[in-house]
């Protein structure tokens, strides 16, 4: 008979999106409470989106400055989001995750040619800690159409999670799941699975202060940013007893924390992928300005990018992506990295005159081009309005929203509402985010893994392109 409870500190962190500047006080946290815990053992987990392109130091080392914080922080397992495994293509994948000193745990993802998962992949592992045997499966939010066209097959993560709690469930003495997948998901999850003790959560950005307790199964959520960590604390008095939960909490991150080791990675890390981003890709002799509520050089060189890489017949962009001026002179991949941040993909669709007038309608009224976006890949701040290529559209600024009698002509010929056109725009539509219209489309293909900054720099490298930028679209009708 043990003369002292078994406990298990489990410390989870969730949807970091490359915060490298939350990195080194996340560690510092995690480094106390690993103190705090004495000889008691300590389980560190991640639950996706910890990599965001977004971020200098990500883009600049393809992921690899997230590997090394992990692996110095000393995290035990993670599973990934949809950050990770659709803005890195699989060789890059395979990159990065070759130096991870811990399993990446999903259980719905597999490589379309093999039917199994790629070889830096488990579906699940099992982890010893002081003589405690923890098993840890995984599964991610499974947006099956993008994922097929970069060649992973993505499941039903109940159906896979069931499996692999089936098989685990007797081996272990606690069963942990890593959910990429949501709150609500989580939530059913709870209430569905059997035998396990707690499910780790992210991707919608939840945080609970306490977990909450669903069919004898905590279910929590850490926030975002690397604004907290997540802690839960199981204990038994015998070893043939079943765990039990007995504090559940997120514990606030002090930004102004360090760890000795994690500060000057990071710092190295920023200064050596501001230099990988130093590639000139064009040297311009204008700048292009940029107008989030109408319409503007830079706008337009958004837009005619998206259609002359999608070969449509028109384009419809919002300048939100867009966060600030192209200025005159050399443009680096740096700088359109800065400029056009957002891991967002063109796309393809069939879209009816009449959804197409719907939003260009709605482009002209503050509520929209004002309206703030958050997810979907958007890294922006409002949404802006739209910027279009292919069209020659008349307007009256003074008419009332929605009463505007607009002229939209598409190569030369009115546009008739009845009539499908090819559009080339965004996929951040075809959630119903923004300009929703646009989401009616058919047909849609998805263009990855190519990001619009990549489109950028391919339109200021074709000849005429600045020239075509000044060109405006949209004429006032009182001039």
């Amino acid at each position: 008979m043990r003369s002292a409870p078994q406990r298990l500190t489990i410390l989870h962190t969730n949807d970091i999106h490359s915060h490298f500047e939350m990195i080194s006080p996340v560690a510092a946290v995690i480094a106390k409470q690993r103190a705090a815990a004495g000889e008691d053992p300590v389980l560190v987990l991640d639950i996706g989106d910890h990599m965001d392109r977004a971020a200098v130091e990500t883009e600049g080392s393809m992921g690899q400055a997230n590997i090394d914080v992990i692996n110095l922080t000393g995290y035990d397992a993670v599973t990934i989001g949809n950050n990770e495994g659709l803005t890195f293509s699989p060789e890059m994948l395979d990159a990065i995750f070759t130096g991870l000193q811990c399993p990446v745990v999903c259980c719905n993802f597999v490589d379309s040619s093999t039917g199994a998962p790629p070889q830096w992949m488990k579906s699940h592992a099992i982890v010893e800690k002081d003589g405690l045997t923890i098993g840890i499966t995984g599964a991610t939010v499974a947006f099956t159409s993008f994922y097929s066209l970069l060649g992973w097959e993505v499941s039903n993560p109940e159906d896979a999670l069931r499996e692999q709690c089936r098989l685990l469930a007797p081996k272990v003495d606690l069963l942990i799941v890593l959910s990429h997948l949501g709150l609500p998901a989580d939530k059913l999850l709870a209430e569905k699975l059997e035998g396990v003790h707690a499910i780790l959560g992210g991707h919608t950005h939840h945080m609970l202060e306490q977990p909450l307790m669903i069919n004898g199964t905590a279910v929590c959520g850490a926030g975002k940013f690397g604004r907290y960590v997540g802690r839960l604390t199981f204990e038994r008095k015998e070893e043939e007893q079943e765990f039990r939960l007995v504090t559940g909490e997120c514990i606030p991150v002090d930004p102004l924390l360090t760890e000795d080791r994690l500060s000057p990675v990071v710092g190295l890390h920023l200064e050596r992928g501001r230099e990988a981003l130093r590639e000139t890709v064009a040297i311009t002799d204008r700048e292009l300005p940029l107008n989030l509520d109408g319409e503007s050089p830079f706008g337009n060189l958004l837009a005619q990018a998206v259609r002359q890489f999608t070969g449509s017949q028109l384009s419809l962009v919002n300048t939100g992506q867009l966060l600030g001026h192209l200025p005159k002179g050399e443009i680096t991949t740096g700088l359109l990295h800065s400029l056009c941040p957002s891991p967002i993909n063109p796309c393809i669709m069939m879209l009816s005159g009449r959804d197409i007038r719907m939003a260009l309608e709605q482009s002209l009224t503050q509520d929209f081009r004002s309206k703030v976006i958050y997810g979907y890949g958007f890294r922006g701040g409002r949404l802006g309005s739209l910027a279009v290529d292919g069209l020659k559209i008349l307007y009256n600024p003074q008419s009332m929203p929605y009463d505007n009698g607009i002229a939209i002509f598409v190569e030369g010929e009115p546009l008739e509402d009845q009539r499908n056109y090819s559009v080339g725009t965004l996929d951040m539509f075809t959630f119903r985010m923004g300009y929703e219209s646009i989401a009616n489309g058919t047909d849609t293909v998805f263009l990855l893994p190519h990001f619009l900054r990549d489109l950028l720099r391919m339109e200021l490298q074709r000849p005429g392109s600045l020239d075509e930028s000044g060109v405006f679209r949209w004429e006032n009708k009182l001039k």
